[in-house]
């Protein structure tokens, strides 16, 4: 999993429009980038309600939000208008950033194990470095901590 410092590999994926997004887009931003298994599943969904319920609160701390998957386009795109959400949500299915940022793995679930995305988020700052890590994240808890975050570094 990426670490605190680290440069966000490159990358090159569309979003639930089937627009084009790369690395450099999101330079001299300041960028939420949150992984979650899948669109419409329950804690998925809570969690993007809940950065959806909150996203105004956010822009003014200065953050873009952008939520990854391995869902495809159409789903991103199905999943974003049923919920109203007003962030990008990247498709990722050839895991082309799910593996480097080190959130593929192995899950378990009532006792099964299998492969599947690790529900994390990275602060990304504007120089494109990893400026926290959340690697286990609880999808109605989330958006606190990363306000509890951006205000402790405004001091």
């Amino acid at each position: 999993m990426l670490q605190i410092g680290d440069q966000v590999p490159d990358f090159t994926l569309e979003d639930q429009a089937g627009q084009t997004h790369k690395r450099s887009d999101y330079q001299g931003k300041t960028t939420l980038f949150y992984f979650y298994p899948k669109d419409d599943t329950p804690g998925c969904t809570a969690e993007a309600c809940s950065l959806r319920d909150n996203l105004e609160d956010l822009k003014v701390d200065g953050l873009t939000v952008v939520g990854v998957s391995g869902d495809s386009v159409a789903s991103h795109q199905k999943f974003a208008t049923k919920y109203d959400l007003p962030f990008t949500l990247l498709s990722d299915p050839d895991h082309h950033i799910i593996e480097p940022w080190g959130v593929w793995g192995e899950k378990n679930m009532y006792g099964r194990k299998y492969m599947g995305i690790t529900r994390a988020s990275f602060l990304v700052g504007p120089d494109l470095k990893v400026a926290m890590v959340w690697p286990k994240v609880s999808p109605l808890k989330h958006v606190d901590e990363v306000r509890a975050f951006l205000a402790a570094q405004k001091g």
